[in-house]
């Protein structure tokens, strides 16, 4: 069975609008869904595979639909991704920002709640830093790949550095 030109063209239309809502409800599900996935996320990004897949190539279920669909949501990956290495607005518009949950051994309420992070799940992500206390972190940070930097009191230099060493670079006669 031989594809047509309109359908091929159906279904890149179909996979492109299929990867635009996928890609918004994933941002909108908060970095700490995605980059921690529980056996809860893992199933139902099992059922979303499979629910959209219809929805991409409808009624064609040939090779070539196959691949046509295939190379679209590749295509369109790698056109986000190329935008996202251009562009800091749309990378942070795709992947958002980092958020700061501890600052100066406090923590950061309205950014835990904002990111649905309980007191307890920050705790335990402490503990497997090797850190002990709240009290004893200067900075936690939840990055936008979801893990949780944590950078404590005694890990911060104690004296002022600049960010580069200067030498003197004899001259050549």
């Amino acid at each position: 069975m031989t594809t047509s030109f309109p359908i091929i063209l159906n279904i890149v239309l179909r996979v492109v609008i299929v990867y635009a809502v996928i890609l918004i409800g994933l941002r909108l599900s908060g970095k700490r869904e995605v980059g921690q996935m529980t056996l809860l996320d893992f199933v139902l990004l099992l059922l979303i595979s499979n629910a959209v897949q219809n929805a991409m190539v409808g009624p064609d279920t040939s090779l070539v639909g196959g691949i046509t669909a295939a190379g679209t949501l590749i295509g369109v990956n790698m056109i986000v991704a190329h935008c996202m290495w251009r562009s800091k607005k749309i990378q942070q518009l795709v992947e958002g920002s980092p958020t700061l949950l501890i600052s100066n051994g406090k923590m950061v309420s309205k950014n835990l709640e904002k990111e649905k992070i309980t007191n307890e799940f920050l705790k335990g992500a402490l503990r497997e830093h090797g850190v002990a206390s709240v009290s004893d972190v200067k900075y936690a940070v939840l990055e936008v790949d979801g893990n949780i930097s944590v950078i404590c009191f005694d890990e911060m230099p104690s004296e002022r550095r600049p960010h580069h060493r200067i030498r003197h670079i004899p001259k050549i006669s």
